[in-house]
């Protein structure tokens, strides 16, 4: 498998790529919890009325422990407070209600804060990635050859801006077709630098006696 380019220009653009890729997914994490820790503050009220509740319900049934042991009276006194905490207890458990959605709602903005710009950017970082990986893993198992060049020169023609191909030569397809070593290998050069791979080895400009497509030797 191919992750970077042999070139050395492209590779530095694919390893600085890669890290900026990496620092935007660390900020937005920041971010994401620093919403998350923003948002968490709105859970104070709720705890405090958690605390509250809690409170009121241990000093009521503290009292009705109190009066519980007085003579005569026996529970009829210490019943009262003891009902009166059961407010105590819905207080809490409101609060208690309170900062469990306060929680839920900060987790969700901050996953979605954070998600949200790293899964738009590594869309289309990753797409990148994989259409680079897919094309140069599949070039460099073709290109381990010389003569794996009219290869390249073909699909130069067919993908190359016309402009570019002009600049080689005139005549590129009739220049392939006669075998011309010259222009089939700027043509291959082309197509390999999109493919981000370096020419094999021996792969030099050659001479009028090379071979062409048609088997005939190029015309000079």
């Amino acid at each position: 498998m191919k992750l970077y380019a042999d070139l050395p220009a492209r590779r530095t653009g694919q390893l600085v790529a890669d890290a900026l890729m990496l620092a935007w997914v660390l900020v937005w994490a920041r971010i994401g919890v620093a919403v998350h820790d923003t948002t968490m503050q709105l859970a104070e009220p709720g705890r405090r009325l958690e605390s509250a509740g809690s409170g009121f319900k241990e000093r009521l049934e503290s009292a009705g422990d109190d009066v519980d042991d007085l003579p005569i009276l026996d529970d009829r006194v210490a019943d009262p407070f003891r009902d009166a905490a059961g407010a105590g207890t819905s207080i809490e458990d409101a609060g208690h209600n309170l900062v469990d959605a306060v929680e839920r709602l900060a987790t969700t903005l901050g996953w979605v804060t954070a998600l949200t710009p790293v899964l738009i950017v590594g869309t289309f970082w990753l797409a990148a990635r994989l259409r680079f990986v897919r094309r140069a893993t599949a070039a460099q198992s073709l290109v381990d050859h010389v003569d794996d060049l009219d290869l390249f020169a073909l699909r130069a023609m067919a993908n190359q801006p016309l402009q570019r191909l002009s600049r080689i030569s005139p005549d590129p397809a009739g220049a392939w077709r006669r075998g011309d070593a010259d222009v089939i290998h700027e043509l291959a050069l082309l197509e390999l630098a999109d493919c981000g791979l370096r020419p094999p080895p021996g792969a030099g400009h050659r001479g009028p006696g090379h071979s062409g497509p048609d088997g005939s030797g190029s015309r000079t």
